[in-house]
Order: C-alpha cells, then sequence, then structure tokens
C-alpha cells in the first residue's frame, strides 16, 4: 500500500466502508494541489479489489482513469495514460502542471470533453473482467464541461450495480452541481510542512516563491500602497514558465478559498499548520466580499494565461482589478 501522510480519519472512513460492505456508488474527494487523494484511493481501491497488486500498478483493467487533455483532434485519456501510470507511479503527491507537462500539453488549455464522456460510458458498457466492481477515477472533474457531466449524469446517478465512480478535485464548488450532489464528498487535509516537503522537496523552493508573492500581492492591497502591488505583478509576469504563472493563479485561489471559509464557514477551514495567524488576520482585514470576487479574476487571468496574452498586460490588470475590489 501507498504511503498515507495523516488524513487518517478519511482512510478509516474508506476502510470501513469497504469492511461493511456499504460502498457509495460516487465520492468526491477535495485535496489540495498535490496533496494526498491519489494514494487514499488507491489504498482504498487495493482493499476493494481483496488485495489485488495490479491495483497498485494501475493496471487493473476494471479500473479506469480519467483526467483533463488538449488537442484538436478531441482526444481522450486512454492516448496519455502511459505518461499517467509513469507520472502517478513516479510520484502520487503529483501537481496539476506536473501532468500537464507529463503528458505533453503544457500551456494548452485542458479539459473533458463530451468525447471523454461518451469513452467512459462505452467502458462501463462492458462487464468487469473480474467480475466484481468497475470504477472510474477521474481527476479534477472541475475541468468537466456541462455537455460531458449531461452525459454522465445518469450512469453517476442511477449506476449499475458494483459501478463506483471516484472524483478528485481541488475546487469542489466548480464541479457541477448535477454530478456533485451525487457524491459522498470526503475533505483530504493538506500535508504537514514536513510531508510536503519530503513528497514535493522538488518543488518546495518553487512554491515558498509563489506563496511568498501572493503574500506581498495581498498585503499591498490591504496596505493600498499600488506601486508594491504593481511591481508584484510585474514580478509573477517575469516567471520564466508559464505553468509558474499558472501555479500562482490557482496557489491564490487556494488561499483566498482559506480566507472565505474563515469569513463564512470558520469550522469548515483547514489551514496548513504554522498559517493561522497570517489566514486569521486577513480575514478582518480585507472585506467579506474580497475573497469570491478576487478568486473570479484569478480565474479568468488563468484562462488568459491558456490564451498566450501577454503576461505583463493580464498581469497589470489582475493588479488594478484586485486594487479596486
Amino acid at each position: 500500500m501507498m504511503r498515507i501522510y495523516g488524513n487518517e480519519e478519511v482512510a478509516g472512513a474508506l476502510h470501513r466502508m469497504v469492511e461493511s460492505g456499504h460502498v457509495p456508488h460516487a465520492m468526491l474527494l477535495h485535496q489540495d494541489d498535490g496533496g494526498g487523494a491519489f494514494p487514499l484511493v488507491l489504498n482504498f481501491l487495493e482493499e476493494l479489489y481483496g488485495g489485488n497488486p495490479r491495483v497498485q500498478k494501475l493496471i487493473h483493467p476494471d479500473i479506469h482513469f480519467v483526467f483533463p487533455v488538449a488537442g484538436s483532434d478531441k482526444p481522450v485519456s486512454l492516448q496519455f495514460i502511459g505518461r499517467f501510470r509513469e507520472l502517478l507511479l513516479e510520484n502520487p503527491y503529483f501537481f496539476e502542471n506536473e501532468l500537464y507537462t507529463a503528458i505533453g500539453i503544457e500551456g494548452k488549455q485542458s479539459n473533458i470533453s463530451v468525447n471523454e464522456a461518451r469513452s467512459i460510458l462505452d467502458r462501463l458498457s462492458l462487464s468487469a473482467v473480474e467480475g466484481g466492481y468497475r470504477t472510474v477515477v477521474l481527476y479534477l472533474p472541475e475541468k468537466m464541461n456541462a455537455q460531458a457531466a449531461n452525459a454522465l449524469l445518469k450512469m453517476v446517478e442511477e449506476p449499475p450495480e458494483k459501478t463506483l465512480f471516484l472524483l478528485i478535485t481541488q475546487a469542489p464548488e466548480k464541479v457541477l452541481v448535477t454530478i456533485s450532489s451525487r457524491c459522498l464528498h470526503l475533505r483530504v487535509q493538506p500535508l504537514s510542512p514536513e510531508a510536503d516537503a519530503q513528497v514535493h522537496a522538488q518543488e518546495a523552493a518553487e512554491n515558498t516563491l509563489l506563496q511568498d508573492l501572493f503574500h506581498d500581492l495581498l498585503d499591498a492591497v490591504v496596505e493600498r500602497d499600488l506601486l508594491k502591488a504593481l511591481e508584484t505583478g510585474e514580478a509573477v509576469a517575469d516567471l520564466k514558465v508559464r505553468e509558474q504563472q499558472k501555479a500562482f493563479c490557482r496557489l491564490s485561489s487556494e488561499s483566498l478559498r482559506r480566507i472565505f471559509l474563515l469569513q463564512k464557514m470558520p469550522s469548515l477551514a483547514i489551514l496548513p499548520q504554522g498559517t493561522e495567524d497570517y489566514y486569521r488576520a486577513k480575514v478582518t482585514a480585507l472585506k467579506p466580499t474580497f475573497p469570491r470576487r478576487a478568486m473570479a479574476c484569478l480565474d479568468r487571468a488563468l484562462l488568459l494565461i491558456e490564451r498566450n496574452v501577454n503576461q505583463k498586460i493580464l498581469f497589470t490588470d489582475l493588479v488594478n482589478q484586485l486594487y479596486n475590489l
């Protein structure tokens, strides 16, 4: 089995499902980018499939992996499955941008299309090879468009016996309600700083840089220091790789989501160890409407990065929007 860092409650709940035989037909696991959902899912499936070693090797014939792809010929996940397996086996705590690099679509707009939905339905129309569960592990359902979601809806809502959907999301509020409402929701707690450093050693320095840039930008907005905010925006625009700029937007959105939860639903807010004072200070310093409106600005910036808009113009505009919220 894969090593699990923390998340004993989620692991225990999944174990009890298998032990009792009461397995929900659809579950939505909410993780932070680079979090621990895949190890939890794979350990759960290994137990569900009776300890079959092919589960952890990602080659069990009744387990289907789906993830966002891109391309003009309307590709589906199956066309990239070899590179996906290599990435997941090398590091099950991979970041979203690492997936796109691994399958060769960095810089392109990724999604889960209706073609992908049809491919899933085709695979689920076949009997289970080993007579047990048929499982779809779907990474980033928030990338699914409405047409794809509608194509899958009936299967998710009323699946055949022993058909299981496991969805791993980083933005549960962006998953279409028609899909989300049919799922049992589980929150995968963020990695502790020690575990994060262990599994993301290479990315640790980059994440620290992006986090510092976000803090500088937010501090400048709170302090009403436009010059400092513009300088921070320029520093983000000067990042050498567009994937880093996209990672900045995603990290910033996740941080703002924590502030929003602290404002509206503090019992649901899960803060990385050692950051409690920072986030609680921002709760009192920011308008209640700021986090959600700022996340919408960052979503737009992420879309414009994927469309190759000039970075300096893009991030100057983003700074201006955030400053004036």
